[in-house]
């Protein structure tokens, strides 16, 4: 007896949401914010020698981050794999490289929202710097640009459409369809 598997498709809304360029003004103004909150963010950190010459602000982040107070208070990190990471981290003097990956990652991924050029990738980097910077016991606005940089992620096909993605995606393809400068010259169009 042959296994016979079931494919269940989403709701139709959110298929249309996700997938249609209806809605690719929705992932504009998304796509925008998320940018225009990642620069700034960045600008603040590209400016400061103790993020981009020391690391000074990514280790005292740390210090803060792996410190467990006395009960009944919580530590900031809620997992001790991930405080024994950053722990890590600060034992072999990894904030250095980790003060500029953090300042120009946000610089990139930001310059890239807002050009709207490789967005599913951008919006895959900002969730996980959101991500990290959630796991190491900061919220502030890190929740709400991660859900934002998960919805850009969804909705990838369409989230640059008003923007580079609209050229470069065609002309690059995907690993699983290459596009137009990949294919052989017969099969170009």
């Amino acid at each position: 007896m042959a296994h016979n598997p079931q494919y269940f498709e989403g709701p139709p809304f959110v298929r249309v949401f996700l997938n249609s360029t209806r809605f690719a003004w929705v992932w504009l103004a998304l796509r925008l914010w998320l940018g225009y909150a990642w620069i700034e963010a960045a600008l603040h950190k590209i400016t400061n020698p103790d993020w981009v010459q020391t690391g000074a602000a990514v280790r005292a982040f740390w210090e803060r981050a792996v410190q467990i107070p006395p009960p009944p208070a919580r530590p900031p990190v809620a997992f001790d794999w991930y405080r024994d990471f950053l722990a890590w981290l600060l034992s072999i003097g990894a904030e250095g490289f980790f003060g500029k990956l953090v300042a120009y990652g946000q610089l990139l991924v930001g310059i890239a929202l807002v050009l709207g050029v490789f967005t599913g990738i951008a919006a895959f980097f900002g969730a996980f710097m959101n991500w990290n910077f959630m796991m190491a016991g900061t919220a502030s606005t890190n929740p709400m640009m991660f859900l934002v940089s998960i919805l850009l992620l969804l909705a990838w096909k369409v989230a640059g459409y008003y923007g580079l993605d609209y050229w470069v995606l065609p002309a690059l393809g995907t690993p699983w369809r290459p596009g137009r400068l990949f294919r052989p010259a017969e099969q170009r169009s």
